[in-house]
């Protein structure tokens, strides 16, 4: 410990020595850098849990040697004279971490911008300068530092006024500085500014910012009348102007009373900015409204902050608070990951939200509903078998990779498109939609988690009647088909070279189970891109445009167009998802060849139809083959993987979007596993 003491004394002794107010810009602000970084050094043992953080224990070690060396107390405090002198600290208040525009994609770039390219101490923005000089593992320290210590340390680096010279020849080449300052302004940095001003230049350029955010039409046509009556947002630039005279004037009074007087008007600010989000929740969502919000929101909440700092006596406390807020902010102001997540959070909740409402309709809970989700899926299993031969017979074309990928991709599109407007099913199309619908259902409560377990219990009935009813058809038409192709042209349609194909590519000895799972994300990702584009629909109110618009109107007439506008609004998410997941299953194997990555799709009803137009092409004989058998083994992992895949992906983007999350995971299996041992059939069949 002895030995460790003594290198740190060293190293504090030699950092000491090298302060220079003299020196140049970026050494300086280069020597302020090491001196932090001494301060967070990491300890040779990690302390305790409640313990004081190593960097609090350096600070006062540091503290006490500038105590009992005065002159090189004198060097530190006249090297941070010159920093204040020389610095601008408003940006840092006013605009760190806040863009200069309120769109999303600016904000992701400037990130990205900052995190690849490097960044330099030569500047006088101390915005720009704060995050070389703080970490985000300061916050645990500087929440740490007690009274004693924070009043020795304003001591020590709070700027000084005029009557407040430093002793010594460092303190005379600051004094000197500031007087060249004062008679040749344009040769030689300003004088030391006062803090307060700083501050209150910091609330003008804020309040500015929050006004501009408040009357923008993005923002201002979707907040609350009623909270708008009183014009919040035009009366903040006045406000902040009578503030600012009070604080020049030095009387406190007024300047308690228009300090009152702004924190009103923020608070009425915010809750009209509250306001956007019931329309947003009716109309749908829009990122860059989400994101103008919560940049609104934060800017006033740090004018409040640095009203704190302006109204204080003694604001050594509200300084250390506002620096803590600072370097807390460093890591969201970094972080790619984080702004994402907190952007499309609420347009994933969206989402998911709009899924859910679909999602019902996908979960048959009574012996009627799960007939009936049957028979639908039956219907979907002809239209399956169809496509399946359109399939072979695309192939057949010997078009290149992509031109058959897009024509398969057409092929699937059209065939789920025909199902939808038919009112029947896919049976894998379910899970993405139907685990929304169950997330519905969690609220933390005994009686959700029951009700959750109800669900898990319908939705693999359903699966079971949907995939059911999906193969009862698809296999006996496709055999169907290939028997009267034998009996009218004496061949298959489909032959023996592209049956034995089939054989080798849908085994399970093969790649089949990757193929499956990932055929499960392309499930999950047109349920995604459904929500998405009915949010897009109903953001920009096209229902609406159809209904009225009058070049539609006046070329539709107005019941059509009314009738359109209705159908638009109920299809959109279902178009959506069947497009693109036809377009998605066709276009990825060949778009993953482009790169060299064998990649493919695994569909359970599509490969049922082939395995049965192979079965149709070698007869009878192809059941003693054992290819044929392992192919059958791999359509029952297709289709768990298919359905359990997509169902486990939307489940969790639902629980996330939600703020849910499974504590009582343990409660849960075990209520799911009483529920299997108590009542097994109720998984296939549903009770009376």
């Amino acid at each position: 410990m002895g030995a460790a003491q003594s290198t740190s004394a060293w190293d504090l002794t030699a950092l000491l020595n090298a302060a220079d107010a003299r020196a140049p810009l970026a050494e300086r602000h280069l020597w302020l850098a090491r001196l932090l970084e001494w301060l967070r050094h990491d300890p040779p043992r990690r302390p305790a849990e409640g313990a004081t953080p190593a960097p609090l224990l350096r600070l006062r070690h540091l503290l006490n040697v500038l105590d009992q060396h005065p002159p090189h107390r004198q060097a530190l405090q006249a090297l941070v004279q010159r920093f204040w002198s020389e610095i601008d600290a408003a940006a840092l208040f006013a605009e760190f971490g806040f863009p200069q525009r309120v769109h999303l994609a600016g904000e992701l770039v400037r990130r990205v911008r900052e995190r690849v390219l490097p960044s330099t101490p030569d500047t006088t923005d101390l915005a720009e300068l704060f995050p070389l000089l703080f970490d985000s593992s300061d916050a645990e320290w500087i929440a740490a530092i007690d009274e004693p210590t924070l009043q020795r340390l304003a001591a020590l680096l709070a700027p000084r006024g005029e009557g407040q010279a430093l002793e010594g020849e460092a303190g005379r080449a600051v004094q000197a500085h500031v007087e060249a300052a004062a008679a040749d302004p344009a040769a030689t940095p300003l004088s030391v500014p006062r803090w307060r001003d700083t501050m209150a230049d910091a609330v003008t350029l804020l309040v500015s910012a929050v006004h501009g955010a408040g009357l923008s039409p993005l923002l201002r046509r979707r907040m609350s009348p009623a909270l708008l009556v009183e014009e919040p947002f035009r009366q903040l630039t006045r406000a902040s102007e009578r503030l600012r005279d009070a604080e020049h004037a030095g009387d406190t009074a007024a300047l308690l009373h228009e300090a009152h007087y702004l924190r009103a008007l923020l608070d009425a600010c915010r809750r009209a900015a509250d306001s956007i989000e019931e329309h947003l929740e009716e109309f749908g969502v829009s990122v860059d409204i989400v994101y103008g919000v919560q940049q609104l929101r934060e800017r006033t909440l740090r004018i409040e902050r640095l009203l704190d700092c302006l109204l204080s006596p003694a604001p050594a406390r509200e300084l250390q608070l506002l620096t803590l807020q600072l370097v807390q902010g460093l890591t969201e102001r970094e972080g790619v990951r984080s702004l994402l997540k907190a952007q499309y959070g609420q347009l994933a909740r969206k989402m998911t939200e709009r899924s859910a409402e679909t999602g019902e309709h996908y979960i048959a809970r009574t012996r009627t509903e799960y007939l009936d989700m049957y028979r639908r899926a039956a219907g979907g299993g002809l239209v399956m078998a169809l496509t399946t031969f359109m399939k072979f017979a695309i192939t057949g074309l010997g078009l290149t990779a992509f031109w058959s990928g897009l024509l398969a991709g057409f092929n699937y599109a059209a065939s789920f498109v025909l199902i939808m407007l038919l009112h029947w099913t896919v049976a894998t199309k379910q899970p993405a939609m139907t685990a929304p619908a169950m997330a519905a259902r969690l609220r933390g409560s005994h009686r959700d988690e029951e009700a959750f377990v109800d669900e898990v219990v319908h939705l693999i009935r359903s699966q079971a009647a949907g995939i059911l009813g999906n193969l009862t058809l698809v296999a006996p038409v496709v055999l169907a088909v290939q028997a009267l192709a034998w009996g009218v042209m004496d061949e298959p349609l489909v032959d023996a070279g592209k049956a034995g194909h089939v054989l080798h590519s849908l085994t399970l000895l093969g790649p089949t189970p990757l193929y499956a799972a990932f055929t499960g994300v392309l499930l999950f990702g047109s349920s995604v891109i459904a929500g998405w584009v009915e949010n897009w629909f109903v953001f920009n109110r096209l229902d609406s445009a159809i209904a009225w618009n009058p070049r539609i109107v006046a070329r539709l007439g107005a019941a059509r167009a009314a009738r359109w506008a209705a159908w638009a609004r109920a299809n959109v998410s279902g178009l959506a998802a069947n497009v693109s997941l036809g377009l998605m299953l066709g276009l990825t194997p060949a778009l993953a060849g482009f790169f060299a990555l064998p990649l493919d799709v695994r569909h359970v009803t599509l490969s049922t139809g082939q395995l049965a137009a192979a079965a149709g092409s070698m007869g009878v004989a192809i059941l003693a083959e054992p290819a044929f058998w392992w192919c059958v083994a791999g359509i029952v992992a297709t289709g768990l993987l298919n359905v359990g895949v997509s169902f486990y992906l939307a489940l969790r983007l639902a629980l996330r979007a939600r703020g849910l999350h499974l504590k009582e995971r343990a409660h849960l299996a075990a209520a799911i596993r009483r529920r299997l041992l108590r009542q097994p059939l109720s998984l296939l069949v549903p009770g009376r």
